[in-house]
């Protein structure tokens, strides 16, 4: 599905990127000082124009940047925040799902936890992935290595990236609304800290089953939703097409997430987005990780536990004041 914005959107990528090869090749061709000054010059022009056009994006052209194919996902932020990682694989009681990364590590040389959604870049690895979408063994995987976690004392920090949960026969099978409540109800509980960081896209209770934290955060140019724009537009109007629509209505950006207050922290992004510059935008992320594993690891577990459990019951709450 192609939308006007869509490709309004690729249209302005496709210049930015055209000037930027021309300011490259100048580069190359360039030979006295004038010159390089006046390349310099035109340089700044283009990362202007570049952080302009990001900041006016709207609720859907976000949508797209979400799910670029370059965007960082967990393993990158993996190999440049983490050391001495150990992948464990599979749930103990029928597989590994890939769609799901989940192992041991050391942050600034402290031992945590890491659980992420992984997509891939080409055909053969997202097949491998299945999209980034995870069955119940990979919830269950995922579940295993937090309580492991919990038993060692390990922070845990979670990366959210997954268009939803995988809905096909065999997971539903296999308990895939079992798995991601029982996620639900032992995250809530595990005794300590949990930074959540949305990465790209967040899709139902996919994103959820590994989302119940004490720091919920998101990419600037990310989104959090109950359902995808798409198959919003195609409940409401029976019209996928209108996606675009229904992703401004649904208040999916990360801005309109910290105002309803569902993510606590947004994470500023490189300009052009994460997928232009991954170490920068790791770089970014690890400075608000940092300072918030510091925070939570200072609080008693009861305290912990008791402002997770009220952060996630307020959240949906309104107030009717038409009859006050």
């Amino acid at each position: 599905m192609r939308t006007k914005e869509k490709d309004k959107l690729e249209k302005r990528q496709k210049v930015i990127e055209h000037l930027e090869k021309d300011v490259e090749e100048l580069r190359r061709l360039s030979g006295d000082g004038e010159a390089d000054s006046e390349l310099e010059r035109i340089r700044q022009q283009v990362a202007e124009l570049r952080r302009e056009f990001y900041i006016h994006l709207g609720p859907w052209q976000r949508a797209q940047i979400a799910r670029h194919q370059q965007r960082p996902y967990t393993l990158d932020y993996v190999n440049y925040l983490f050391t001495d990682f150990v992948e464990l694989h599979g749930d103990r009681g029928f597989a590994d799902d890939k769609a799901i990364v989940a192992g041991l590590a050391k942050y600034h040389g402290r031992p945590v936890a890491v659980v992420g959604h992984q997509k891939g870049r080409d055909t053969k690895q997202r097949l491998a992935r299945n999209f980034g979408q995870p069955k119940p063994e990979g919830y269950r995987k995922a579940l295993r290595v937090m309580q492991l976690a919990a038993k060692f004392a390990r922070p845990i920090l979670s990366f959210v990236d997954t268009q939803g949960a995988y809905p096909g026969i065999d997971a539903e099978e296999r308990g895939q609304g079992e798995a991601i409540a029982r996620n639900l109800r032992e995250m809530a509980r595990l005794p300590v800290p949990i930074i959540v960081t949305v990465t790209g896209e967040g899709g139902s209770g996919g994103a959820l089953a590994i989302a119940v934290g004490d720091k919920v955060n998101i990419l600037e140019n990310s989104f959090y939703s109950v359902i995808s724009p798409e198959g919003c537009a195609s409940i409401i109007w029976r019209d996928a097409t209108k996606a675009e629509t229904a992703a401004a209505a649904m208040k999916i950006t990360a801005k309109d997430l910290k105002d309803l207050g569902i993510v606590d922290e947004i994470i500023p992004e490189p300009d052009g987005g994460a997928h232009t510059d991954h170490e920068g935008a790791a770089r970014l992320l690890d400075d608000v990780l940092d300072r918030q594993l510091v925070a939570l690891t200072n609080e008693p577990v009861r305290e912990l536990l008791a402002a997770r459990y009220e952060k996630f019951r307020k959240m949906g709450q309104f107030f009717d004041l038409s009859n006050g």
